[in-house]
C-alpha cells in the first residue's frame, strides 16, 4: 500500500534560508490600478519568473482552514474534543490525540478535504496560465498539492514544508516518504466516531514505530531523494536565471515562516540588480522602500489582484 521514495545526496537547505528583514519597510501609496499595470509590466518583460507561494494563496483560492467550512466539516471532531481544542484545521492537527487511532481519524479527514477531494482551484490555474510561456519555478511552503494539479510540473516545483499525501517514520528513523493517498482514502470511507479501525494504523516498515504525517513541525521531518533533488533544481534555476531580468512573484506569504521565501526573496532583489518583487498579500504587502519600481506590493484579496494582473498582461503585448 505504501511506496517508498528513495534518498538522494543531502541538499544543504540553510542556503535558500535568511533571517534578515528589510528595515525600510512601506505600504506604497500607488492607486491600485497603477499597481496593475506595473507589476503587468515587470511580468510581460521578465525573462523569468520565480513564484513564492504561501498559506495566504491557498486560503485565497478557497482552501479556508477555519470557519464555517471548518465547523461544517469538523463538527464530530469539535463534539468529541471540545471546541476550546478544535478551532481551525491547523490547530486541531496539534491536538494531543488520545491514540493512533484517533491521530489517523482525523488526519484522514484534513487530507481528503485539503489534498485528495479538490481539483485544480481557478486561482492557481491562472496563475499557471499567466507563466507558463517563460521559464519558471515554484518554491512553496504550502503542502495541499495545488500547483501540481494546476498544471506545474513536478521538475518546476519545490514544496520545502512537505505534502499531506506523505507519510513519514514518526521519528525518521529512515529517509523515505511514503505515498498514503490510497490510504487516506481508505481511512476516509472506514472511519467511525473520529477514528480509525486499528489494523488500518500504518506502522513502520523499518522499525516498526508510529508513522506521522510528512509536515515540517519537528526535527524529525524527512528531506527524502525528491525533495533534495528539489532542492537542487531550484538552486540551479538562482544561478542560470542570475544574470536575467527575473520576476519573484510572492503570493500569501506572510511573517508566520519568512526566512523561507519572504525575506530569501528580498535579499535574492538586493543582491541582483535585474531582479524585481512583486509581492499580492490581503494585508501585509510591505515592501522595501530602497526597492523602488522594482517592487510592487498590492494589499488586496489575490484573487482579484491575479484577474486584473492577467488582464493587463493580455493586452497588447503576447509574452
Amino acid at each position: 500500500m505504501l511506496n517508498s521514495k528513495k534518498q538522494a545526496k543531502k541538499v544543504d537547505f540553510m542556503q535558500f534560508l535568511s533571517g534578515v528583514p528589510a528595515r525600510d519597510y512601506v505600504f506604497q501609496h500607488t492607486p491600485y490600478e497603477e499597481q496593475v499595470r506595473e507589476a503587468a509590466a515587470l511580468l510581460k518583460s521578465a525573462d523569468a519568473v520565480i513564484i513564492g507561494a504561501g498559506a495566504g494563496l491557498s486560503t485565497a483560492a478557497g482552501l479556508n482552514y477555519g470557519g464555517k467550512r471548518f465547523t461544517d466539516n469538523f463538527g464530530e471532531f469539535i463534539e468529541k474534543y471540545g471546541s476550546a481544542a478544535m478551532t481551525d484545521m491547523y490547530s486541531a492537527g496539534f491536538y494531543p490525540f488520545p491514540s493512533e487511532e484517533a491521530k489517523w481519524g482525523y488526519w484522514s479527514k484534513h487530507t481528503y478535504l485539503n489534498r485528495i477531494e479538490p481539483e485544480a482551484l481557478p486561482l492557481y490555474l491562472m496563475i499557471y496560465d499567466l507563466v507558463n510561456e517563460k521559464p519558471h519555478f515554484v518554491l512553496t511552503t504550502n503542502v495541499d498539492h495545488q500547483f501540481w494539479k494546476a498544471g506545474f510540473a513536478d521538475g518546476d516545483i519545490f514544496a520545502t514544508q512537505g505534502d499531506y499525501g506523505e507519510i513519514q517514520c514518526a521519528i525518521g528513523c529512515h529517509k523515505k516518504v511514503y505515498d498514503a493517498e490510497e490510504m487516506f482514502l481508505e481511512m476516509n470511507r472506514a472511519r467511525k466516531d473520529c477514528e480509525i479501525p486499528s489494523d488500518m494504523v500504518p506502522r513502520c516498515p523499518v522499525c516498526g514505530g508510529n508513522m506521522a504525517m510528512h509536515l515540517r513541525c519537528d526535527q524529525y521531518f524527512v528531506e527524502d531523494e525528491h525533495w533534495n533533488e528539489a532542492a537542487g533544481r531550484y538552486a540551479a534555476f538562482l544561478q542560470e536565471h542570475q544574470k536575467d531580468k527575473v520576476v519573484l512573484l510572492e503570493l500569501g506569504v506572510g511573517f508566520n515562516t519568512p526566512t523561507i521565501i519572504r525575506f530569501p526573496f528580498e535579499k535574492l532583489v538586493r543582491e541582483n540588480d535585474k531582479w524585481s518583487l512583486v509581492r499580492l498579500n490581503l494585508r501585509e504587502a510591505v515592501v522595501p522602500e530602497s526597492f523602488h519600481k522594482r517592487a510592487v506590493g498590492i494589499n488586496e484579496d489575490i484573487c482579484r489582484s491575479m484577474e486584473d494582473i492577467r488582464k493587463e498582461a493580455e493586452k497588447d503585448v503576447v509574452w
